[in-house]
């Protein structure tokens, strides 16, 4: 998909001279979100438990993809859907970055996927992003959300997507993805980059809402539960 229309957003400092800019916001997202499509293109992919979600995409229900974060490069095939409000308008999938400069080359990056950004971060601001994330739903979009991230602790789920689910009705779907081989990166969460013309299979959970009253901590440990089981079956699914 076509990105058009990237602005830079104003984020009240200096972002770089127009060639910073060109070369940090514009052209590293060209290059970095077109390797991914060519890897994607070599890649198999399949899916497991995907109906209900499919049942969800063709109807009016939203859904917010729950996932952790060393898993996030191959998401968008998480979501092949394409969903238009009752108005018409087109709507997919919306994800939280950062109001960063690593953020804003993030988002321009997952642009180029149709995938929505919403700004914000998990730090002092927090609560602006979830009024985001919320108005995002609301405005017809799905969400997709690391909620072990951006920077960990590693496989431990955050709040903000129980918030989310609490305060909109939307569905929370786990979600992981095994890869057949895959190269694992030094970083917080141990990234895993799929190698190429390996097999990948894309596994939903049981989708579940969290009550507009009551604790939301039993719905975070069925969460983080659920998706250790998927982690444990992802490492696994190709022994």
């Amino acid at each position: 998909m076509k990105a058009t229309g990237v602005q830079i957003a104003e984020r009240g400092r200096p972002l770089g001279n127009p060639l910073q800019v060109w070369l940090n916001f514009r052209l590293v997202p060209f290059l970095a979100a077109n390797l991914m499509k060519v890897l994607t293109h070599t890649l198999r992919v399949r899916y497991e438990s995907e109906q209900t979600v499919h049942e969800f995409a063709a109807g009016p229900e939203r859904f917010i993809l729950a996932f952790y974060h060393r898993r996030l490069v191959m998401m968008p095939a998480a979501y092949p859907f394409h969903r238009r409000t009752p108005g018409g308008e087109r709507r997919g999938v919306a994800i939280l970055s950062s109001d960063s400069k690593d953020g804003e080359r993030s988002a321009a990056t997952w642009r180029w996927f149709g995938i929505h950004a919403v700004r914000g971060t998990a730090g002092h601001s927090g609560a602006q992003a979830l009024v985001k994330m919320i108005r995002a739903v609301k405005d017809g979009w799905d969400l997709g959300i690391t909620v072990d991230g951006p920077r960990g602790p590693r496989q431990h789920v955050k709040a903000g997507v129980l918030a989310v689910s609490r305060k909109t009705g939307a569905w929370v779907v786990p979600v992981c993805v095994a890869y057949e081989r895959a190269w694992k990166l030094r970083t917080w969460d141990e990234m895993l980059v799929p190698r190429p013309f390996s097999s990948v299979v894309v596994r939903y959970g049981v989708p579940f809402k969290v009550p507009a009253e009551g604790d939301e901590e039993p719905f975070r440990v069925r969460l983080e539960n659920g998706l250790d089981q998927m982690e444990a079956w992802a490492e696994a699914a190709f022994s």
